[in-house]
């Protein structure tokens, strides 16, 4: 395959993308005060999201919290490591949220926690960096984006893809119609799961597992649902598609300048880690958006593919030609006899880039490029895939007014009920 001269792109650099992460906001660079930022969920992602703010710059981190003590305690001790001051410390996230001076939170744990810790964190007047999925159910989306706009604050939800140079070039050069229209897109994340021990068993110690399920069912703990590999669980994670093809998901949304599909069918199953994992391991979704339909497929077994490339990716068929799209690599495939592919290889630090958006709009009280309402949108749009797959029928959206229209067993799995004492914060 060419690779394609930079140079050459018809698009040159655009704007805004990693140069970013060499922007600083500290007070030596800039004469502002560093930003008082909390952490709600000290676990990979966690920390993750806290070494890109300290990468970007101008953030002290003067809370955390967690209801495992020693991912708090190993948390605490890394922090002081890179800013020389330890942070307070907590195990329920409303504690952390009234210390005083907090500015900001990043709010990294299971997605069954995020519209509780959410709602209140807006309501206290603070700044939300959200990790993805948005919400375990679609009403709580749904209350979450009321919720942010009434209180107003900067919000970033965080779907790094959008800061992906390829993707965007890949973007920019489909939107200025160089593949023509876009006829179908096709999205796919093939990977082999690694499944861990689903023996029920006792917590670790330091785990408060009560507290970890909170408002979710509470299943009995096992290696496999606690901690990371709670992703594949249906009452924590959702599955696959909601994990990690979400980011694509979103991108493919983004790209195509959609919000939410018409309808959404789904098929698969559990045909290899049946008895492991309550989510499926093969699965293709439909999706019914207006420029075109979308297809989502993963197999996370055996991913051994002839194409280990596009394993990860998504394509958007043209009249024109055809577009791949991944992290760091975007290729043109002309459409007509041996022409041959352009392949674009372009580096992207899109963990950082994306909190540089973030904090550059606290600062500047602007709304940074995945706003709870974006969010939203492809939170709703892979939930309805997985009520389309449970459910064994196709479901039709209304876009306006947020419902399933025709299926009213399919309505019921828009929200979930909490466990007690917790309550749902949909209001209608």
């Amino acid at each position: 395959m060419e690779k394609m001269n930079r140079r050459k792109f018809i698009g040159a650099t655009v704007a805004g993308t990693v140069g970013m992460t060499t922007m600083l906001y500290g007070g030596s660079e800039t004469g502002k005060p560093k930003l008082k930022v909390g952490l709600i969920g000290c676990g990979n992602y966690g920390m993750a999201d806290v070494r890109a703010a300290f990468k970007v710059g101008g953030v002290e981190v003067i809370a955390i919290c967690d209801i495992d003590s020693e991912h708090l305690k190993s948390s605490e001790d890394k922090i002081e490591q890179t800013q020389g001051s330890r942070p307070k410390t907590f195990k329920y996230y409303k504690e952390l949220l009234n210390t005083q001076g907090l500015e900001a939170v990043i709010i990294a744990t299971p997605p069954h926690w995020h519209a509780l810790m959410f709602i209140d964190a807006v309501e206290k007047g603070l700044d939300v960096y959200c990790e993805k999925p948005l919400a375990y159910d679609i009403r709580e989306g749904q209350a979450m984006v009321k919720a942010a706009e009434k209180s107003g604050r900067i919000v970033q939800i965080g779907f790094q893809r959008r800061q992906s140079t390829a993707i965007r070039q890949a973007r920019q050069y489909i939107q200025e119609g160089n593949i023509g229209r876009i006829i179908q897109a096709e999205a796919q994340i093939h990977y082999t799961a690694g499944i861990r021990d689903t023996t029920p068993q006792e917590p670790p110690a330091s785990l408060d597992w009560e507290l970890w399920c909170g408002p979710a069912p509470k299943l009995p703990y096992c290696p496999q649902i606690g901690h990371f590999a709670w992703r594949l669980e249906k009452e924590y994670g959702h599955g696959h598609l909601v994990d990690w093809g979400i980011h694509l998901i979103d991108a493919t949304r983004w790209v195509l300048g959609e919000t939410m599909p018409q309808a959404v069918q789904a098929s698969g199953g559990l045909y290899y880690f049946k008895g492991k994992i309550t989510t499926p391991d093969i699965l293709t979704v439909h999706f019914d958006f207006d420029t075109c339909p979308v297809i989502w497929r993963h197999r996370i077994w055996g991913a051994q593919e002839y194409r280990p490339e596009v394993q990860n990716g998504i394509f958007f068929y043209g009249e024109k030609g055809t577009v791949f799209a991944t992290d760091r690599t975007w290729i043109i495939i002309p459409k007509g006899k041996d022409k041959q592919p352009i392949v674009n290889e372009i580096g992207s630090d899109m963990g950082p880039a994306h909190m540089a958006d973030f904090l550059e709009a606290v600062h500047k009280r602007r709304q940074p490029i995945c706003t709870t309402e974006e969010g939203h949108y492809s939170t709703a749009t892979v939930k309805l895939a997985m009520i389309a797959y449970e459910m064994e029928t196709k479901i039709a959206w209304d876009r306006e007014s947020q419902k399933i229209v025709g299926n009213p067993k399919a309505a019921k799995l828009l929200q979930r009920r909490y466990r007690r004492p917790w309550e749902h914060p949909y209001r209608g």
